[in-house]
């Protein structure tokens, strides 16, 4: 009984599979070009770098995930936009970031300005610097505090 069984459930799955014809053994034809055995930098073809700074040639395995659907990269980059806001003049020496709303998640960060130049915050990258103790010429100096 077992073997008529199991022989109607591979008659059944043959003739589901002649149907369908998604589970034939024959390759797909993929829009990919062939890979090269070798990659050098002459052969070396990136795409598009990723928030992480990933840039994978295009004959890289990892990118079989995207055989199916377009890999999509965001350009706008947290930090790309955070560099884009001016530094904050703050006339005590030290300053509070709180990133905006509590319930964001942002703790308060406390930031020391005595020394010369930007601070940037840890957890959100705004910066800050203290006009008593940073000159004009001296806000190309960068800190970070964590």
């Amino acid at each position: 009984m077992n073997r008529q069984l199991i022989f109607t459930g591979y008659r059944a799955l043959k003739q589901c599979k002649n149907q369908l014809g998604f589970l034939s053994t024959e390759t797909l034809p993929t829009n990919k070009s062939s890979n090269p055995k070798e990659v050098t930098q002459q052969t070396a073809k990136f795409d598009e770098i990723t928030h992480t700074g990933q840039a994978w040639d295009e004959a890289d395995y990892r990118l079989q995930r995207f055989d199916e659907n377009k890999k999509m990269v965001n350009p706008n980059i947290a930090a790309n936009l955070i560099s884009e806001q001016p530094p904050k003049a703050i006339k005590e020496r030290i300053a509070k970031c709180d990133g905006g709303h509590p319930a964001l998640g942002h703790p308060a960060v406390f930031i020391n300005l005595d020394k010369p130049g930007t601070h940037a915050c840890g957890y959100c990258g705004q910066r800050y610097y203290n006009p008593h103790s940073t000159k004009p010429e001296q806000l190309s100096i960068h800190h970070i505090e964590v």
